[in-house]
């Protein structure tokens, strides 16, 4: 089974934490550091990735907390 990544996004005046695909969050914090701190386990956990987007719906930072290949693809 693939890893879903994890996303911080902006909803509305707030900032969610969802796994990839889904339409539910996980949480919703007031701040994105907030989400952050929340995802952050979540990927680790998962060994997924972190997807980081920014206020304009663009990503903005990505970690991966997998096993990644190397030397890396692309």
């Amino acid at each position: 089974m693939a890893k879903k990544n994890v996303h911080v996004v902006p909803r509305g005046k707030n900032w969610a934490v969802v796994g990839a695909g889904n339409e539910k969050a996980t949480a919703v914090t007031n701040t994105q550091a907030e989400a952050i701190k929340i995802a952050k386990p979540i990927a680790k956990n998962q060994q997924s990735e972190l997807v980081v987007h920014g206020t304009d719906g663009k990503i903005r930072e990505k970690n991966s907390y997998g096993p990644d290949s190397f030397p890396p693809k692309g």
